[in-house]
């Protein structure tokens, strides 16, 4: 079989290994592949493993050979999986490799937000403290978060991951989303969305990214939320409305954002939210530690090898 991996630098820029899949068969790895490309690199492979280059309809009708499309990520909506369908190509995902490792980002955002911890450790490092006349100083609020209330959208694994963490640190965990369990009642308590949106100090974003879940951060769920709110989002970037949520920052309604993902990446320059007061914003990087990387590329070769010996695992259904 021939292998085509579309997008490789990001999953392995060289500290893992691809010995699993090149034990699968004959593999070629792009570190990156832009869309107008991916067609004529996939050529006449039979599987094709991707992370964040899309997979569209017209490269699939121009590559005949192909049977397996591997998504090295849980979110899927880079492949056409109708396109596939009707083509009888098998899509897989994988569906829990990061959730540790996301769940833990979220709340390094928070954190952050809440103690500036980079930057007074800078203003040591510039000497600040030395020459302080006080024994210690900020430069911003902190904000302990012990009996605040953190409101989750989107409880599925990672979701109940981040309300965990939240527990131990004393805050009250509102659920949105998901199927309510035994699991999920422990820690948390399940509400309708506006009940979430009025009731929490902290807001974090976990669902996955569909028609119903597009912008569901918006002017309008903005206006229901408690004054001086934060909002965390390390799931997918079009969850939000950008231009809202800089308004909203801009007038202090919200307080402050962490974010790790955007609309459209890598960010675009004239991204509102560049601007935006109190926006901290990473480079999509919640899923990338070398545990997380590790699992997924574990998972990625055991799901080829599923599809091979005609036992497929983790296929989408679209």
């Amino acid at each position: 079989m021939k292998i085509v991996v579309l997008d490789g630098y990001a999953e392995n820029p060289g500290d893992l290994s691809w010995a699993g899949f090149e034990a699968l068969g004959d593999l070629t790895v792009h570190d990156r592949t832009s869309a107008d490309l991916a067609a004529e690199r996939i050529g006449l492979a039979e599987a094709v493993i991707t992370n964040k280059t899309p997979v569209t309809a017209q490269t699939i009708g121009k590559c005949p050979a192909l049977k397996y499309i591997g998504v090295q990520a849980t979110g899927y909506d880079v492949v056409d999986v109708k396109a596939a369908q009707a083509k009888g190509i098998v899509v897989t995902n994988i569906p829990a490799y990061g959730t540790a490792a996301v769940a833990q980002f979220a709340i390094g955002l928070l954190l952050e937000i809440c103690h500036h911890i980079g930057h007074h450790a800078q203003a040591v490092a510039e000497g600040r403290w030395e020459g302080s006349p006080d024994y210690c100083f900020w430069d911003h609020p902190l904000i302990e978060l012990a009996g605040k209330t953190m409101g989750v959208i989107g409880f599925g694994r990672i979701g109940k991951a981040v309300g965990r963490i939240a527990r131990a640190m004393g805050m009250m965990v509102l659920a949105f989303g998901g199927s309510p369990g035994p699991e999920g009642r422990e820690i948390g308590e399940y509400v309708s969305l506006d009940e979430l949106l009025a009731r929490s100090d902290v807001i974090s974003l976990h669902c996955p990214l569909s028609p119903e879940t597009s912008g569901i951060i918006n002017r309008d769920s903005i206006a229901r939320m408690k004054d001086k709110v934060i909002i965390l989002n390390n799931s997918r970037g079009a969850l939000i409305v950008e231009d809202d949520l800089a308004q909203a920052l801009e007038s202090g309604k919200v307080m402050a954002a962490g974010l790790d993902v955007v609309s459209r990446e890598p960010i675009s320059g004239d991204n509102p939210l560049l601007r935006a007061k109190n926006c901290l914003i990473t480079p999509h990087i919640s899923w990338a530690s070398l545990e997380s990387r590790q699992r997924l590329m574990d998972s990625a070769v055991g799901n080829l090898r599923a599809f091979l010996a005609g036992r497929p695992v983790n296929v989408v259904r679209g």
